[in-house]
């Protein structure tokens, strides 16, 4: 096991608002080696609290090549260099599209601090059980 060491970016982004001008939006991405599976998003909207969301590595990974996920979350290569990222939400569904480059970045970061396939290894198991099993 290592200290948790972390990856951040800011990323711009486009919300996909039907019969309209798609809305400009920053995104802040993080990812930590102590947490080596997931990926936070946090969505700036305006004024409002930003909005974060949590996904796997690899979905996004995954979808820059092929459409992947189901149900809340979609992920899935557009044209010019774009990512679709679909979230569905009781509160309705928004459609986002990234830039691939800056992500694409932002990705091989994450896989220079934590090769695929060893994600267990920064996993502290007795931490994660007791979290599960006596949570505070």
């Amino acid at each position: 096991m290592s200290s948790s060491t972390t990856v951040s970016a800011e990323l711009g982004l486009r919300l996909v608002v039907p019969g309209r001008p798609a809305v400009p939006l920053l995104a802040g991405l993080d990812y930590a080696s102590d947490d080596p599976y997931a990926i936070r998003m946090t969505f700036y909207v305006g004024n409002d609290d930003p909005v974060e969301w949590i996904f796997a590595r690899e979905l996004l990974t995954v979808g820059i090549v092929r459409p992947v996920g189901d149900g809340d979350v979609r992920v899935g290569p557009g044209t010019d260099r774009i990512l679709h990222i679909s979230l569905s939400s009781p509160f309705g569904t928004a459609l986002f599209e990234v830039p691939l480059a800056p992500l694409a970045d932002f990705l091989h970061q994450t896989y220079r601090l934590v090769s695929a396939g060893h994600e267990s290894e920064f996993v502290d198991i007795d931490v994660e059980l007791e979290n599960l099993l006596w949570p505070s």
